[in-house]
């Protein structure tokens, strides 16, 4: 188990859109996640406290406040510092620009209400608490309308820099600063409008496009790679992983067949890449479409 997690430190995406679906494939995703502290009685009630303020969330009202205890921000503080180091010469610098408008401190976990309010500032988009997991449907709907569920919970204090599930720490540094460009915004909303009316197996698709793009997406800077999937930023392994020379990388074609999903294995064996996020969003627009139109 030790080595799995040395190969796996990574907020390994949001499983948000892996859940649910009728699919083996889908079972077998769903198989592989395993709850970090589920033997502890504590940790797990003080996510079903969170999870029940999500729950009791009215659309238009506040979210609700999270008091981080101590022992959370101290995760919070060593995830944000380790990440950090690496944002400058990893990430994209869309990434890179949004990043400062959120004034995120090693001192204080962010509540999910004032990052709303910045996205809605900016881009338009909005961020809805959500206890857990979610049918891939019901997320992808969700993007078609600006609107990004996210967790509030915090990965287990037993291993920082590992989490099997989407937490507060995988939202915020993953995909918020993100949502403020608005050709990555742009990019996300396309996979959210052909979501709606789609067929089971056209989500399934979707939820791929998706995974690949927004949660492990890397875009081509200078002949160089740099990350802007939220999978990748929240990881501090699997950024150096892209950096690595070990995986490879292919351009994104939205009709071919998408490789399965997988994370079980450690990083990503290989990632597409993207010329920019205005050409990506138009080749999504196409296959959506093709959705759209019955073809």
């Amino acid at each position: 188990m030790a080595d799995r997690q040395l190969h796996c430190q990574h907020s390994t995406s949001s499983f948000n859109d892996l859940i649910s679906l009728s699919s083996s494939e889908s079972e077998a995703c769903k198989s592989e996640i395993v709850l970090e502290g589920y033997h502890d009685e504590e940790y797990k009630s003080r996510r079903s406290f969170i999870a029940d303020l999500a729950k009791k969330h009215k659309i238009g009202e506040p979210i609700p406040e999270i008091n981080y205890t101590t022992e959370e921000a101290h995760v919070w503080a060593e995830v944000l510092t380790k990440l950090s180091e690496l944002y400058p010469s990893h990430a994209c610098k869309e990434y890179l620009e949004s990043f400062p408008l959120f004034n995120f401190s090693p001192n204080r976990i962010p509540q999910l209400e004032e990052l709303s309010q910045v996205l809605q500032h900016y881009t338009g988009w909005q961020i809805r608490p959500v206890a857990g997991l979610l049918h891939p449907r019901q997320f992808l709907n969700g993007l078609a309308f600006k609107t990004f569920h996210s967790t509030q919970y915090i990965r287990h204090t037993s291993n920082p820099m590992y989490t099997p599930e989407p937490d507060i720490c995988h939202e915020i540094l993953g995909h918020v600063p993100m949502l403020v460009h608005p050709e990555f915004a742009d990019l996300a909303q396309v996979i959210g409008l052909a979501s709606l009316g789609a067929s089971d197996k056209e989500i399934w698709h979707l939820t791929k496009l998706y995974w690949y793009t927004v949660e492990f997406g890397t875009i081509e800077e200078n002949n160089e790679v740099k990350a802007f999937g939220a999978g990748i930023l929240s990881s501090f392994g699997e950024l150096q992983h892209i950096k690595s020379g070990k995986p490879t990388f292919q351009n994104l074609d939205p009709f071919a067949q998408l490789p399965k999903m997988s994370y079980k294995d450690g990083f990503q064996n290989m990632y597409f890449l993207c010329q920019s996020f205005s050409d990506t969003a138009e080749k999504l627009r196409s296959y959506a479409r093709t959705i759209h139109s019955g073809n």
